[in-house]
């Protein structure tokens, strides 16, 4: 779980607030990666931002020459670019599983999450969003009691894309029973203790936690 690495020096463009964001941070940091972090919040973004993503957007990755865009392909990229601590499976079935985790939690939490975050809608389909998500949650917590990681032995890119979500419930206004959710509750207090997982918070992101 060390951080202190120093390996490389790169640019992330990245938001505070955001938990696609949050996910590479957390892999720089389990990586050891020394990065610039610069934030981009609205529109507040640096002019060669445009340049370096045409869809002016972030989570942006610079390294070198290269330019990266999109969450899980910059997360697989540094996998790649630094491949200790591994985190995705070895064999080529086990890392078709994981990646297949990732896709269906975009597909059965993230479009309610950036939803409920947004809160561009109105409530009545906001609570419809929060009782989805919140059903959703508490039927798969029972996958947490198998092994210490989701749904694995060890942890990788999956945890790095659960574990962002699962620290913003507060911001969710989405609280789930003790009882039934415990296993998953305490996967995410594992998670939250990791040294890369504090090492990848932001002052906003830490602040979600500090006010309870």
């Amino acid at each position: 779980m060390g951080v202190v690495t120093k390996r490389s020096s790169m640019t992330f463009f990245s938001n505070p607030r955001d938990h696609y964001c949050h996910r590479v941070r957390i892999v720089l940091a389990e990586k050891g990666v020394t990065v610039d972090i610069v934030d981009v919040e609205g529109n507040d973004k640096p002019e060669d931002l445009a340049q370096l993503n045409p869809y002016n957007e972030v989570p942006t990755l610079v390294d070198r020459e290269l330019s990266l865009y999109q969450a899980n392909v910059i997360m697989e990229y540094l996998d790649e670019r630094f491949p200790h601590p591994p985190l995705l499976p070895v064999y080529p079935v086990a890392r078709a599983h994981s990646r297949q985790l990732i896709h269906r939690i975009e597909r059965d939490w993230c479009g309610n999450v950036d939803a409920l975050l947004a809160g561009t809608e109105k409530e009545p389909a906001l609570a419809k969003r929060r009782k989805e998500l919140r059903e959703s949650l508490i039927a798969v917590a029972p996958v947490f009691i198998e092994k210490p990681f989701f749904m694995n032995e060890e942890f990788t890119l999956v945890d790095c894309a659960v574990a962002p979500i699962l620290w913003r419930l507060p911001l969710l206004d989405l609280d789930l029973p003790a009882k039934q959710c415990k296993p998953m509750l305490e996967y995410a207090e594992r998670m939250f203790s990791r040294d890369s997982f504090q090492a990848s918070l932001s002052e906003a992101e830490r602040e979600i936690r500090n006010a309870l």
